[in-house]
């Protein structure tokens, strides 16, 4: 369909269209007929009765009370009947695909003007693709998504296999052999767990926080347990299904009886007289994807101790929604295992080395849960800085109250000190054996997952209090701080909570201590 054309319009000629039948303003160079619309307009007509708006520029006290968005709706962009001569627009908003231009909207090594050691061509290739495919592709979906509650749409988890995404999700290694990555910015190679971690922060850059668990979290962490200590008939069955996103998988271990405990799983796994099958009986919970998996990897009590073993969903198998403060989009369920039957052969790793199999995961999943928590955290900071320079309270713009600002600098401080440490432990990863990783990396990635999250929370705190009651508003423009703030919880929860981390971080301090060291 042709675009219409705008009239070339001076400002004194839009003055003259100042009366309530006959009404134009001015929102940054371009001209609006709001005559018919003004009762249309849900915040009544009576805000368009102001000298100052009639027939008048109407830019600032439209930013003050909408966010740019509004206007690229079909509904408005109706209204434009003109621009105003010889006058280019100034405003700009996010642009798809493209870096933000606000300080701290971006890690420094996507900041023009500064440098990093750690990030080299193909890194950049891989995010200027992502940054595309995550805005093309995943952000319609992701805000549809948050408002109906439903599942990912499967045709974004299509158009993410084909560009092999869920592979990458799961880090570097013998998985990605033969694929081809993004399209080819980058190759199977040289993929590092820099390359994953930008993945992982543009999928999750759109601050949907339900939709982000939604998105195959449980392929992330239910099927490294497949991978690493799986049959080789499983793996070669299994592990293709699910990186093709034909089917899904969840982590099953946490239970209304033991969270952070898995010893104390109630779970139990019997085997038959003849020793073929194991008999599963009990029930998990708050386990993300379950609602829509084919697979689950579950923590079980066996004779022999803690056993992680494979269930396909089927007869004896019951999953129920469990409402949380995000969307039902995740998934998240409680599953009823009664008298599930499951070949032995399914068992992940040695019977009784349960404890094994999970704690040679949970350092890659706390370390992703950490990526996607410090990017919707930036998320939230680029909004308050925009928030400050446009609101303006007493005459002044809010940046100009010195106690918005001492907030500010704490976010930003806050940001930048965790994303420096993140980047650390990225290195090491990069340079440590999945052995070594194991060995000296549980307690650190346990102390910066407790640092990113309650980080985000006081940052969501004092975001709530720059914004005010548009903070707890779910639209308009505070709607990405009222989610954050809502949701920010669950990073300090899933994965282990901050406080069993951190001491997980401390024990292992005070193990390595050497014995003689004295004041």
């Amino acid at each position: 369909m042709a675009s219409k054309q705008l009239k070339e319009l001076s400002r004194e000629e839009v003055a003259q269209h100042n009366k309530p039948d006959d009404l134009w303003v001015i929102i940054d160079t371009k001209v609006y007929d709001v005559t018919r619309f003004k009762n249309l307009h849900p915040g009544g007509a009576v805000v368009f009765f102001d000298e100052e708006l009639m027939g008048q520029d109407a830019t600032e006290t439209f930013y003050s009370l909408h966010r740019h968005e509004v206007l690229e709706k079909p509904q408005y962009q109706r209204l434009v009947i003109g621009t105003i001569k010889d006058e280019k627009p100034e405003i700009f908003s996010r642009i798809p695909s493209e870096l933000s231009k606000i300080p701290y909207g971006e890690p420094t090594w996507l900041t023009e003007g500064f440098h990093s050691p750690f990030y080299k061509e193909s890194h950049k290739r891989l995010q200027k693709a992502m940054r595309a495919f995550a805005d093309e592709v995943i952000y319609p979906d992701a805000v549809a998504r948050e408002e109906d509650g439903k599942r990912p749409s499967l045709s974004v988890i299509d158009k993410m296999a084909a560009m092999e995404i869920h592979a990458m999700r799961m880090g570097p290694g013998k998985h990605l052999k033969g694929r081809t990555l993004m399209g080819g910015v980058v190759t199977p190679e040289e993929f590092d767990y820099f390359h994953e971690l930008i993945v992982s922060q543009e999928i999750c850059r759109h601050g949907q926080r339900g939709y982000a668990d939604a998105l195959n979290a449980g392929v992330v962490i239910g099927l490294p347990p497949i991978m690493n200590f799986g049959s080789d008939e499983l793996r070669s069955r299994i592990v293709p299904e699910v990186l093709s996103g034909k089917k899904f998988i969840s982590l099953a271990i946490s239970e209304a009886f033991a969270g952070s405990d898995v010893q104390g799983l109630m779970t139990s796994a019997t085997k038959t007289e003849d020793g073929k099958h194991w008999i599963i009986n009990g029930t998990k919970k708050w386990i993300t994807n379950g609602m829509f998996s084919d697979y689950f990897t579950v923590g079980c009590r066996t004779d022999n101790g803690f056993t992680v073993i494979f269930v396909e969903r089927g007869e004896g198998v019951e999953t129920k929604p469990i409402k949380t403060a995000y969307s039902p989009t995740a998934g998240t369920a409680y599953i009823t295992f009664e008298n599930v039957k499951v070949p032995v052969e399914n068992t992940l790793g040695p019977e009784g080395s349960g404890v094994f199999v999970m704690l040679s995961n949970f350092n890659h999943e706390r370390w992703m849960m950490c990526t996607g928590a410090l990017v919707t955290q930036r998320l939230c900071v680029e909004e308050c800085l925009k928030w400050v320079t446009q609101r303006k309270a007493f005459g002044k713009p809010l940046s100009a109250q010195a106690v918005v600002r001492s907030k500010l600098a704490g976010m930003i401080a806050r940001l930048e000190s965790c994303q420096a440490w993140l980047e650390n432990i990225t290195h090491q990863m990069c340079n440590m054996s999945y052995k070594e990783q194991a060995k000296y990396l549980a307690g650190p990635i346990g102390l910066l997952k407790m640092q990113i999250t309650r980080s985000g929370q006081e940052t969501a705190r004092d975001a709530v209090q720059v914004f005010g009651g548009r903070g707890i508003t779910k639209t308009g423009m505070g709607k990405y701080i009222e989610l954050y703030h809502r949701t920010v919880p669950f990073d300090s929860i899933l994965g282990g909570a901050e406080d069993v981390l951190g001491d997980l971080g401390v024990r292992q301090a005070i193990r390595n201590m050497p014995k003689n060291a004295r004041l």
